[in-house]
C-alpha cells in the first residue's frame, strides 16, 4: 500500500512539475529527474525490486513505437550519415571512453562491467531536446537528426549492453558469435518488425470498439517486444520497423476516432512511464544510500562526476570534427552542409532519459540468483548522468538556441500548404463528379476556401456540419483527401512532420461528417 501512495503522490507530483517545466523551459524530465533524486533522501520510503526483463519492455517498447510512429523514412534516409554517425559511431565512443575511465577511476571494476555502464549512458534520449526545440522552431533538419540518432543509437547501445551484461554475470560470450548475431539483429529484426505490424493490422482492422482497440495496440507493442527477444532478434529494430510500418499501413485503414483516442491515451502513457521510471530509480537510490559506507561516498562521487564529464565531452568533440569532416567531404551544392552553430546545438543535445534508466533497472540484482558486479556504483553513476544532462543541459539548450540564433527553413510549412492544398483538389475533384446533387455545391464551396487556404498560406476553419446527406458527401470528400495524403507521403512528396499535421485536419473533418454525433450534445445517437 505504500508504493501505491508514493506512486500516486509522485504522478500528481509528475503532473504539475510538466506543467511548471512548460512555464520556464525545461523538460519535464528534468524536474522529474530532480523528484527522483528527493525521494531517495525520504526516509522511510518502500523498497522495490523490479524483474529486469520487465523494466526494458515496460519503458523502453511503449516510449520507442510512441517515437518511431512519427518518425520520417523519407527525412532520414536523406540525413543518413548525420544519423548514423551519432546513432553508431558515438555510441561506440562513449562506450570506450566512459569504460577506460570507470577503470582508471576503480581498477576493481571488470571490463565487462565498465562497458556496461558505458552502453547504459552511451544513448540519448531526444524526445527531451526536441521537447524544447520544437518551441524554438529550429531548422527541421536538425530535430530530424537528433530524432533519428534517438530511435537507432538505442540498438547499438542495447546490443552492447547484453553482451555485456552476459560476461559481467559468467556468461559465454563467443567473439565468433557476435557478427552473425549483429547481422540477424539488424536485418531480421527490421524484417520480422514489418511481417508483425502487418499482421497486427490485418487481425485488428474489424475491431470498431475504441477501448479494446487501443488495449489491443498495447498488448501488440509488448507482445512484439517480448517476441523478438525470446527469438534472440533485437527488440529495439524490431519496434522500429513495426512502428514505423504501422505509420504506413494504419492511416488509410483506421478511423478518426479510434486514431485520435489513441494518440491521446499513447501520450499519457508515455507519460506515466517517464514518472514511474524516475520514482523507481529514486527508490533504488534509496537502498544504495542504506548500504555505501561514508567512505565509499567521495569514490562514487568522483567517478559519477568523470562519466558525465565524459559523455559530454566525447559527443561535443565528435560531433564537431563529424561536421568539420562532412563541409570538407561535401562539394555537391544540393548536399546538406551542416553549419558549426548547427553543430554546436546538436552536440548539447544529448539528454539522457528513459532508455538509460530503464537499462540500470534492468540490471541483475541479488534477488535474481546472479548479482551484477558493482551494481550499486553503475546504477549511481547513470542516474547522475541523467540527472546533470537532463538539468544541464536541459536548461540551458532555450538560451543556447536563441544565441545560435538558428532559423527555422519553413521546410515543413511548405509541405504542409501543398498537402492542404492537393487533398482540398483531390475533394473538389470528388464534389464536381456529384454536380448533379444539391449539396454538393455548398460542400464545394467549403472545399474552394480550404484549397485557397494552402495555397496562400492562410489559416483553415473545419465546419461542423454532420447531418445527412451533406454528412455522407462529406465523408466521401475526406476519403478522397485522405488517399490523396497518403498518396503524396508515398511518392516522398510530403515528410512525416507535414503529414501527421494533415492527418489530424482531415481527422477532425471527418468526426465533423459522422452522422452518429449529435452536434448540438456530441453524444452518441443509439444504433
Amino acid at each position: 500500500m505504500a508504493l501505491f501512495e508514493v506512486t500516486v503522490a509522485l504522478l500528481l507530483i509528475g503532473a504539475v512539475l510538466a506543467l511548471w517545466a512548460d512555464r520556464i523551459g525545461v523538460p519535464y524530465p528534468a524536474l522529474l529527474a530532480l523528484a527522483g533524486a528527493a525521494l531517495a533522501l525520504i526516509p522511510g520510503a518502500p523498497h522495490v525490486t523490479l524483474d529486469p526483463e520487465l523494466a526494458l519492455a515496460l519503458f523502453v517498447a511503449p516510449a520507442l513505437l510512441d517515437a518511431a510512429y512519427d518518425a520520417s523514412p523519407r527525412d532520414l534516409r536523406r540525413n543518413l550519415l548525420p544519423v548514423s554517425s551519432l546513432a553508431v559511431i558515438a555510441v561506440l565512443l562513449t562506450v570506450a571512453a566512459v569504460a577506460f575511465v570507470v577503470r582508471r577511476m576503480v581498477p576493481g571494476v571488470g571490463w565487462a562491467a565498465a562497458i556496461t555502464l558505458g552502453a547504459i549512458v552511451a544513448p540519448p534520449d531526444a524526445s527531451a531536446a526536441t521537447a524544447v526545440l520544437r518551441r524554438l522552431r529550429p531548422p527541421h533538419r536538425l530535430l530530424v537528426v537528433l530524432q533519428g540518432e534517438s530511435l537507432f543509437n538505442d540498438a547499438t547501445a542495447l546490443f552492447i549492453y547484453r553482451l555485456a551484461v552476459g560476461a559481467a554475470v559468467g556468461a559465454s560470450v563467443y567473439g565468433w558469435r557476435v557478427l552473425p548475431m549483429l547481422l540477424l539483429s539488424s536485418v531480421g529484426s527490421v524484417a520480422a518488425g514489418i511481417v508483425l505490424a502487418k499482421a497486427y493490422v490485418n487481425l485488428t482492422l474489424r475491431v470498431a470498439d475504441v477501448p479494446i482497440s487501443i488495449l489491443l495496440q498495447f498488448i501488440g507493442t509488448f507482445a512484439v517486444w517480448l517476441l523478438a527477444d525470446r527469438v534472440g532478434l533485437s527488440p529495439i529494430l524490431t519496434m522500429i520497423g513495426y512502428a514505423m510500418t504501422l505509420a504506413r499501413v494504419a492511416p488509410g485503414r483506421v478511423g478518426a476516432r479510434r486514431r485520435i483516442a489513441s494518440y491521446a491515451v499513447w501520450e499519457v502513457v508515455v507519460f506515466v512511464l517517464n514518472v514511474l521510471a524516475f520514482v523507481l530509480i529514486g527508490l533504488q537510490l534509496r537502498v544504495i544510500a542504506m548500504r555505501v559506507q561514508p567512505q565509499e561516498w567521495p569514490l562514487f562521487v568522483s567517478t559519477a562526476v568523470a562519466v558525465c564529464g565524459t559523455v559530454i565531452v566525447v559527443r561535443i568533440a565528435w560531433v564537431l570534427l563529424h561536421g568539420l569532416g562532412a563541409r570538407w567531404w561535401s562539394r555537391r551544392p544540393n548536399d546538406p552542409r551542416p553549419s558549426v552553430r548547427s553543430g554546436i546545438l546538436v552536440s548539447w543535445s544529448g539528454m539522457r532519459g528513459i532508455v538509460t534508466l530503464a537499462t540500470a533497472l534492468a540490471l541483475p540484482g541479488a534477488a535474481t540468483g546472479s548479482a551484477f558486479p558493482h551494481r550499486d556504483l553503475v546504477v549511481f553513476c547513470a542516474f547522475a548522468v541523467v540527472l546533470f544532462t537532463l538539468i544541464a543541459q536541459g536548461s540551458t539548450l532555450r538560451p543556447l538556441m536563441r544565441w545560435l540564433d538558428l532559423k527555422d527553413d519553413g521546410s515543413v510549412e511548405r509541405e504542409t500548404m501543398l498537402a492542404r492544398a492537393e487533398t482540398a483538389r483531390a475533394a473538389i475533384t470528388m464534389l464536381r463528379e456529384r454536380s448533379n446533387e444539391p449539396i454538393a455545391m455548398a460542400l464545394s464551396r467549403e472545399y474552394e476556401a480550404r484549397l485557397l487556404a494552402g495555397e496562400r498560406g492562410l489559416p483553415v476553419e473545419t465546419t461542423s456540419e454532420s447531418a445527412g446527406a451533406l454528412a455522407e458527401l462529406q465523408r466521401a470528400a475526406v476519403d478522397a483527401q485522405r488517399a490523396r495524403l497518403i498518396d503524396l507521403r508515398a511518392r516522398d512528396v510530403i515528410g512525416d512532420d507535414a503529414f501527421h499535421l494533415l492527418e489530424e485536419e482531415i481527422d477532425l473533418l471527418e468526426l465533423s461528417a459522422d452522422a452518429r454525433v449529435r452536434p448540438w450534445t456530441g453524444e452518441p445517437e443509439a444504433v
